[in-house]
């Protein structure tokens, strides 16, 4: 295309099919697959100077001399337009976050679709190029003074960097790399010497897995390929951006995010006007003054001219992710290239080379994949490689390469000459002391000092070439020319040979490893293979365009065509598999094929040529095409068909020694003996008939049948044998049966078994499989003397929870301590218990287990009474005690108390009448303690308190009394105190609660009561010091009121008469105990107060004191006093003395008792019944008939209802005895 105006400035879409050419004050849109003109755009009055296309492809914009800025969308609409205050020089936009960065001469404009406004920022130059980082973080701007300004997303400068030439280095084109993948290769630059004095690294890198393979010489291409290049890995996240800047102090440098330059200025030798990067940063374009755009690596090292203009060059542009360059000129020219990098390489057995990043070589080894890469630092122009030779054909030099040592995995080369000399060469072929340079027709033979020591002229043009070998400076060449003609050169010959000549031209060549040989691929794609000797054809086959020898095989060869491999072997049929690419190497059973751009090792496994040798009884050579690699079937046949053929030496390398090595003795140490040694082999072969009739022949019978025991053919054993011995048939079951077990059909051996009397296998395959039925079939049929088989189905009865089997089965061999221990396996208790009625000797068996039984499922009276019927007393308490030191350790004392009620109540039951008794009042007593101190506990601990808090102080008392000894485990003295106090404040009594919180200061505090301890001590102090007379408890004997703290106890200071409370709010209640005449029963006593008779009420009835004695008690024939009841007109005397004296009642006195009136605790034998009369008959009092506890009768109601059992013995409220 060609315009009147210069191209200033374009842009690829980036989907690549847009471009978008600023020509003139007009942008015109094109579409690349065809050239065609999409649209012109009109919106700009004066030139426009610049265009830039947003990442995402959404918009673009363009900037122009009358100082304008437009915003087009991809429907090419103009959206938006803003100004500068001077022409727009450049405008880019950001990669990541598409904000808009346009530059005028003295100012910047950031502008993204988010914000209304443009941000402009002032700049000290005028700018003339700008360009974003990958990460969109930093803008980097071109002055005209030499100066390149970085800056951020916001404007702000964070790096300067300053061109030595200053306003005489204008920049004026920079670019930053689109990939930060050379991170490692710049970094290994950033200390080079200057580029004349460059020397070649040597770089590692790492194994990668099968590349592809090549051919074994150079093929002179009449076409180039396109090059297909491998994506790589790069890292986003890596911020080393490398930035060009091209001067016009005609430089070109790189500079790093930082500031810092990498390497020296290079030369250009011309005004740069543009520079911008390939897609993946591998290459760089540059034009301007010279008239051409340029090819460049990634590092600045000029590759060659893309295309000459007829004038300077503004704008060169790659469309994105292809090899296309689009090119502006002054002249108003615009040009479309294409480029074709095409494929520099070079092979040898199994090391291959080729060009990468066109300045570097890469050699790969093609069987332990190893990569070696060599830097040139210039355009590479040929490879040849040969043995431990490199050659390597720069644009004005050959580098000559040696590796370091003989080692055929060594991959270190170095440099052994250099040839300073420019050579034009279509082909370059390296020998041991030698270069072959190849022009058209022409072969030069030249010394690595660059000395040209032979030159041969062909007839045509020269095809291909090859070495193929030979000793050093006297190497072969295998050359073919366009007219048909193959010839053999030596090095050191003057005179070529001619081998033979053909009709058609030559495509490719490849020689036998045995030189007698010779395969060629001609231009009509055939392959043909002579014999070197006699020009004979041996044959041909179609659709080939590469062939190559195994060279460790002198029959095979491959070649490639048509999408599949084809291998022959001698004159057999071609086998074929598919296959892309080209053949170029085969060595054994691998085949090098080199696919577009890539080498790779094939492996090919060789068995189709062995089974064709094979079928023509060609051992010997079957073998040794096994050998280049087969399948271990492939070689069990032929070892087979070897061993048949009798072909023993063979066969004797393929065959397992193991087999022979006997083989062979028996042949020799026996040679009369052919049979035995032939039903070996046919054994072997699998030919079983055969070898057991030449086994019985030869008298060894045993032999067969061990053959088909290991084999299990056993109904073929059982035929050989007929009607032999028995012993043999019993042997040959049983084996029969084991195999049925390995092979998993145990049903089948369990049948063998039995049948051969084996019955312990039966039973335990029967067991393990779960198999009852059978279990019971075997146990049945058993006899009683036969213990061990059926102890055995007994332990598998029982496995498998069929008990009732297990314990039939102990019956029949009269086993009673297994069946009584069976019964307590699976808690049969009645019939473990039938069963030791019968036999007293197993009751230490059933009862103990049982007790303990019983103890786990909380059934603690049963267990204990079956402890007591073992005989085990102690053992009844110690778990019950167990049981209880855990409910306390787990602050569980609701339960401590029931399990200490029913201590003391086991106790009486023991027939250690004093220690029990003793044991008895202990358990009554910690009971309580542990029943109250349940409520303290929740009090202090939970949030919330189902007590009143009347019922808590008198809790707190009452526990308080009966703490001045002793405290027992779990019962805090500090809760106690604490819930006193709270209590005692809250009701009035303060005296009581300062004397609690003066105890608690001497005590050892809980971090979470310390604050409302201290805080209630201090405001205790405010109360008056006394106690409300309502709290005062009052003695219901002698009616004296008692003191809140009673030094005491629980008992009353002026008789000595013990307080009896509620076991639920643990007021006193109005009961005072008394004692019976001697002489009078509790049976007597009962019938006495049921007869209620009638009181009398005469005056002069007097109470009489006997002074012989410390009681009191009622006489018959004394007179009456006032009051109708003669119990209440004992208790209105008021005695003195520190020691308790009893209430003690006679008959008369029992007989006006109302039966309502009275409570008796009925304690069991060896206790005495505790009798106590209500002196309020109209409150109610419930005592439970169980633990005798008494409550008021409305709260024992409440507590029922609310627990279905008395709150204190867990009694059931549906058990008799009420």
């Amino acid at each position: 295309l060609c315009f009147r105006r210069c191209i200033y400035d374009l842009a690829f879409k980036p989907d690549g099919t847009q471009l978008i050419i600023a020509a003139g004050n007009r942008l015109l849109v094109y579409d690349t697959s065809d050239g065609t003109l999409i649209q012109p755009l009109k919106g700009h009055k004066d030139t426009v100077y610049c265009v830039a296309y947003a990442k995402d492809g959404k918009r673009f914009a363009s900037g122009s001399a009358d100082k304008s800025v437009i915003i087009w969308t991809s429907k090419l609409e103009g959206i938006l337009k803003y100004t500068h205050n001077d022409s727009i020089q450049c405008v880019s936009y950001n990669p990541v976050t598409h904000q808009l960065a346009s530059c005028a001469s003295n100012d910047f404009g950031l502008w993204s679709p988010e914000q209304k406004s443009v941000s402009k920022h002032k700049s000290s130059s005028k700018i003339t190029c700008c360009s974003w980082t990958n990460d969109g973080q930093y803008l980097a701007l071109g002055m005209f003074n030499g100066i390149i300004s970085i800056r951020n997303k916001n404007g702000e400068e964070k790096v300067k960097i300053e061109r030595p030439g200053g306003a005489l280095s204008t920049i004026w084109s920079i670019c930053w790399n689109p990939s930060s993948r050379w991170e490692t290769f710049w970094s290994s630059r950033a200390n080079e010497e200057e580029e004349e004095s460059v020397k070649n690294y040597l770089e590692e890198i790492p194994t990668l897995k099968s590349s592809t393979c090549s051919s074994q010489g150079s093929e002179a291409e009449e076409e180039e390929h396109e090059e297909e290049e491998s994506p790589r890995d790069t890292n986003s996240d890596e911020h080393n951006d490398i930035l060009a800047v091209a001067d016009w102090g005609q430089r070109l440098s790189f500079y790093q995010l930082s500031g810092k330059q990498i390497g020296k200025d290079r030369a250009l030798n011309f005004d740069p006007c543009c520079v911008s990067y390939f897609s993946k940063g591998e290459y760089i374009l540059m034009g301007g003054s010279d008239k051409q755009v340029s090819l460049y690596t990634k590092d600045g090292v000029r590759l060659g001219t893309i295309g000459e203009q007829n004038s300077w060059v503004w704008t060169c542009k790659v469309k994105p992710d292809s090899n296309y360059v689009a090119v502006g000129c002054q002249d108003g020219t615009i040009s479309f290239y294409q480029l074709v990098f095409s494929t520099v390489h070079g092979l040898y057995k199994d090391r291959y080379a080729y060009r990468d990043s066109m300045t570097d070589v890469i050699v790969q080894h093609l069987i332990t994949e190893q990569k070696v890469r060599i830097k040139c630092r210039e355009l590479v122009k040929k490879i040849a490689i040969y043995k431990n030779r490199l050659a390597i054909q720069l644009p004005e030099k050959i580098l000559i390469y040696e590796l370091y040592s003989d080692d055929s995995s060594d991959m270190h080369y170095r440099v052994k000459e250099k040839i300073v000399k420019k050579f034009e060469c279509n082909l370059l072929v390296v020998c041991s002391d030698h270069i072959i340079l190849c022009q058209e027709k022409r072969l030069q033979c030249l010394s690595f000092s660059g000395v040209k020591e032979r030159e041969w002229l062909m007839e045509s043009l020269i095809r291909y070439i090859k070495v193929i070998g030979g000793p050093p400076g006297r190497e072969g060449l295998l050359v073919g020319l366009k007219n048909g003609q193959i010839l053999k050169i030596f090095v050191d010959n003057l005179f070529a040979i001619v081998l033979l000549k053909q009709s058609t031209a030559v495509r490719c060549l490849d020689m036998s490893a045995s030189r007698n040989k010779l395969a060629v691929v001609d231009e009509n794609d055939t392959c043909l293979v002579y014999d070197i000797h006699t020009k004979e054809l041996l044959f041909q086959e179609p659709n080939a365009n590469s062939v190559a020898w195994n060279t460790q095989c002198e029959d095979m060869l491959c070649f490639s065509g048509g999408g599949y491999l084809n291998i022959k072997a001698s004159n057999f049929p071609v086998h074929q598999q598919k296959l892309q690419g080209f053949v170029v190497g085969y060595n054994g059973s691998k085949i090098f094929c080199l696919h577009v751009f890539s080498m790779s090792a094939v492996e090919v496994p060789q068995s189709a040529p062995m089974y064709q040798y094979l079928e023509r009884k060609m051992f010997k050579e079957a073998y040794q095409i096994a050998c280049l690699g087969v399948t271990n079937t492939d070689w069990k046949e032929l070892a087979m068909e070897a061993l048949e053929g009798l072909e023993f030496e063979t066969s004797k390398k393929l065959f397992p020694i193991c087999f022979l090595s006997v083989a062979f003795l028996k042949k020799k140490y026996f040679p009369l003996n052919n049979d035995l040694f032939l039903a070996d082999v046919y054994a072997y072969q699998g030919k079983f008939h055969e070898a057991a009739k030449l086994y019985r022949k030869s008298g060894h019978e045993n032999l067969a049948l061990d053959m088909y025991t290991d084999l299990r053919m056993f109904d073929y054993a059982k035929d050989f044998l007929g009607s032999g011995d028995p012993k043999d048939t019993k042997m040959l079951i049983t084996k029969q049966a084991d195999w049925a077990k390995n092979i998993n059909e145990p049903k089948a051996a369990v049948e063998m078994y039995i049948s051969e009397g084996e019955h312990m296998k039966a039973i335990e395959i029967s067991g393990d499989h779960g198999w009852v039925d059978m279990l019971i079939e075997i146990a049945r049929k058993l006899d009683k003397a036969e213990r061990e088989p059926l102890t055995k189905c007994a332990y598998y009865f029982k496995r498998l929870e069929n008990h009732g089997y297990a314990a039939e089965t102990y019956m029949k061999i009269g086993d009673l301590k297994a069946l009584v221990q069976l019964h307590v396996e699976t808690q049969q208790w009645d019939e473990a218990f039938a069963l030791c009625e019968k036999h007293l000797e197993f009751k230490d068996d059933v009862y103990v287990p049982y007790a303990r039984w019983l103890a786990e499922n909380d059934r603690f009276e049963e267990a204990q009474k079956a402890f007591h019927k073992a005989g085990r007393q102690s053992e009844a308490v110690k778990v019950l005690e167990q049981l209880t030191h855990n409910a306390v350790v787990e602050s569980r004392f609701n339960d401590a108390a029931y399990y200490y009620w029913m201590l003391s109540m086991q106790c009486l039951d023991i027939q250690q009448k004093m220690e029990m008794l003793r044991k008895f009042h202990h358990f009554q007593h910690l009971a309580e303690l542990y029943h109250v101190y349940h409520s303290i506990q929740r009090y202090t601990e939970e949030p919330f308190s189902f007590h009143l808090p009347e019922t808590l102080f008198n809790i707190s008392r009452f526990l308080l009394h009966n703490l001045t000894k002793e405290t027992p485990l779990g019962i805090s003295k500090v809760n106690t105190l604490f819930a006193l106090a709270k209590q005692s404040k809250a009701l009035g009594a303060y005296k009581l609660a300062r004397h609690a919180y003066d105890k608690l200061q001497g005590l050892q505090i809980a971090a979470r009561f310390q604050k409302s301890i201290e805080l209630g001590s201090l405001t205790i102090r405010s109360k008056p010091f006394h106690d409300s007379e309502e709290l005062v408890p009052l003695c219901y004997r002698c009616s004296t009121n008692n003191p809140l703290l009673n030094n005491l106890g629980n008992v009353c200071i002026n008789c000595r008469q013990p307080f009896v409370f509620s076991a639920s709010s643990y007021e006193v209640l109005h009961l005072v105990e008394f004692f019976l005449e001697e002489g009078i029963t509790d049976e007597e006593a009962v019938a006495l107060i049921d007869l209620e008779a009638p009181r009398l009420n005469k005056r002069g009835d007097k109470w009489q004191e006997k002074t012989n004695a410390q009681t009191m008690r009622l006489v018959d024939d004394t007179d009456l006093i006032e009051e109708d009841d003669p119990f209440t007109a004992k208790l209105s005397f008021e005695q003195g003395g520190s020691e308790f004296v009893p209430v003690v009642v006679n008959r008369a006195v029992l007989r006006s008792m109302s039966r309502r009136d009275v409570l008796i605790k009925r304690w069991p034998k060896p206790l005495h019944w505790q009798y106590f009369r209500s002196l309020l008959p109209d409150a109610s009092i419930t005592m439970c008939p169980s633990c005798f506890q008494m409550f008021h009768s409305e709260d024992y109601e409440l507590l029922v209802l609310q627990h279905n059992c008395c709150p204190y013995c867990r009694r059931k409220i549906d058990e008799s005895n009420q």
